[in-house]
């Protein structure tokens, strides 16, 4: 099962929820993979991070765009961060990869699918891999929602994030869908809360049940967290008698549950 948390604006929360969905799941005894396909690799440096509490080394070599373009098994750069947990990390090198697979001699369908191709030797080895991206609009991005088989809409409660959704699916349906019959679909939408159920959160919550309807968006939603902030000094934690993991932790696990309930409804 591939998954990609998206929304084509930025500050929406999803490589934190990437990380954190794939750290739950991983908890729950799902093998989780996380492929970090944004150039700023913000993934990959939470998870190193993470990794490093260890006092573990790690060095990135080779990155998810040197094995892309050398036709490498991507199994060469996988690193293991926990039980259950892996990453398939990127470098700034990803900022070529929409050039050099535009460059290729192949048909447009197959250079939107390039990516897609790439991961299917490894697909069955996990339970869920999760694609992170960049809030742009680009033949990278295309190549990871043509690779996923479902997606989560994450939906910051601002009017510019509904906007966003909005189009994004738009985008979706007319470029992917329509032209090279992608076969992705929306799981749901997860809400972010920005202030905790303040007027402007109820309010944009109530646009987005009136635009992609109530059963659309998830139970659970996520409100902004300081420790998920502070993870992105330090790595992730996991410390049962600090109460400010406990609750970050909680939240994760109901929407990681919540994700599992919502796919085997389908």
């Amino acid at each position: 099962m591939i998954i990609s948390c998206s929304n084509e604006k930025g500050g929406t929360g999803k490589t934190s929820t990437t990380a954190l969905l794939g750290w739950e799941l991983a908890n729950l005894g799902y093998k989780v993979l996380l492929v970090d396909c944004d150039p700023q690799a913000n993934l990959t440096d939470l998870m190193i991070k993470t990794k490093s509490q260890e006092n573990t080394e790690i060095t990135i070599d080779p990155s998810l765009f040197a094995l892309l373009i050398n036709n490498r098994n991507l199994k060469d750069g996988i690193i293991n961060i926990k039980d259950n947990l892996s990453l398939l990390p990127a470098a700034s090198d990803m900022n070529m990869f929409s050039r050099w697979v535009d460059k290729q001699d192949l048909a447009e369908k197959d250079k939107v699918t390039y990516l897609k191709k790439a991961l299917e030797p490894i697909k069955s080895d996990y339970d869920f891999i999760f694609l992170d991206v960049s809030p742009t609009m680009s033949l990278t991005n295309d190549n990871v929602f043509m690779a996923c088989d479902w997606l989560i809409i994450m939906l910051q409660t601002q009017q510019r994030a509904l906007l966003g959704a909005k189009n994004f699916l738009e985008y979706l349906q007319t470029n992917l869908i329509d032209n090279f019959d992608a076969k992705v679909d929306v799981l749901g939408v997860l809400p972010v809360l920005t202030k905790g159920q303040s007027r402007i959160d109820n309010s944009v919550l109530k646009a987005a049940e009136d635009e992609f309807g109530q059963d659309n968006l998830f139970e659970n939603v996520i409100t902004a967290m300081e420790r998920v902030k502070r993870y992105d000094l330090t790595g992730i934690t996991e410390n049962n008698k600090n109460v400010w993991d406990k609750a970050t932790h909680s939240v994760y696990t109901a929407v990681a549950k919540e994700m599992i309930n919502k796919l085997e409804a389908k």
